[in-house]
């Protein structure tokens, strides 16, 4: 799957609602017989389509099935630990990788993926370890930057998050989480009038972007712009209603705690 179409694929996901995570598809890292490619390629496209519209259950078992006819393919495994992740399966998950990284230890995507599965269990140096690794193996993987900036903000390493973040966008100008999580840290960093700036921008180019009218709402209020704030609050709310949960913005979403603190006062006070 390439690079373009990944992103855009994350996109997709986020937008609708879906998103859960910031692992990727993996490749056919070990290549099935064209026998074996006829008989299951059905099978395989029905899983990345299970996987695009959410419905991980049946992409776990579409992969299962795949698994069982192809032991050795490392794409499989690593495909089929994605589906548990979205699943917060997380441990069954992380075996999955194990067995990915064990068939293609030179591929980078089955370490990309555990790492998310890591950092979803709060094991941020496992996670940042198997970020590195990805880095080691391809110096310009803009996932494996935005990652280990997640992984580096869970530490509260703010100032190692944003430089991996914003070297993920300069690597892919199109891969506006890196660059919403960068205006993120921004604000956590004390410099609002740049994150402001940073996420009006991305909200110009990706109108339905939840996560950074959410975002908007939160520092606009902080700055006493009221109208502006809940005029993106009801934009925000209709793409994704999520974000009425501050719990979820915090622990699953991982929004800093500056905005997680922005985005409490704004809800209080603005409650029914």
């Amino acid at each position: 799957m390439g690079r373009r179409f990944l992103l855009g694929l994350m996109m997709v996901l986020f937008l609708s609602g879906l998103w859960l995570g910031s692992g990727r598809p993996a490749g056919a890292v070990v290549n099935p017989t064209p026998d074996q490619v006829e008989s299951l390629s059905g099978l395989w496209q029905q899983a990345f389509q299970a996987t695009q519209q959410g419905d991980f259950a049946t992409a776990e078992t579409d992969w299962t099935q795949i698994i069982e006819a192809l032991p050795e393919n490392a794409a499989a495994w690593s495909n089929r630990g994605n589906a548990r992740v979205s699943q917060n399966k997380l441990l069954e998950a992380i075996g999955d990788f194990d067995q990915a990284i064990h068939l293609a230890p030179e591929a980078p995507d089955p370490y990309l993926n555990r790492g998310v599965a890591l950092e979803a269990l709060g094991r941020w140096d496992e996670a940042r370890a198997d970020y590195n690794r990805v880095l080691e193996l391809d110096p310009q993987d803009p996932l494996a930057f935005n990652n280990r900036g997640n992984a580096a903000a869970g530490q509260g390493d703010w100032e190692m998050a944003l430089a991996d973040y914003q070297h993920a966008a300069e690597l892919a100008p199109d891969f506006a989480f890196a660059r919403a999580n960068a205006a993120l840290t921004l604000y956590q960093l004390g410099d609002a009038d740049t994150a402001l700036r940073q996420m009006r921008n991305l909200t110009r180019k990706y109108p339905e972007f939840a996560d950074m009218r959410a975002g908007l709402t939160a520092v606009l209020w902080s700055l006493g712009r009221r109208g502006e704030a809940e005029s993106n609050w009801v934009s925000a709310v209709g793409l994704d209603p999520r974000y009425r949960d501050i719990t979820w913005v915090e622990e699953v979403r991982r929004w800093p705690p500056r905005m997680v603190e922005s985005l409490a006062s704004f809800l209080q006070l603005t409650a029914p």
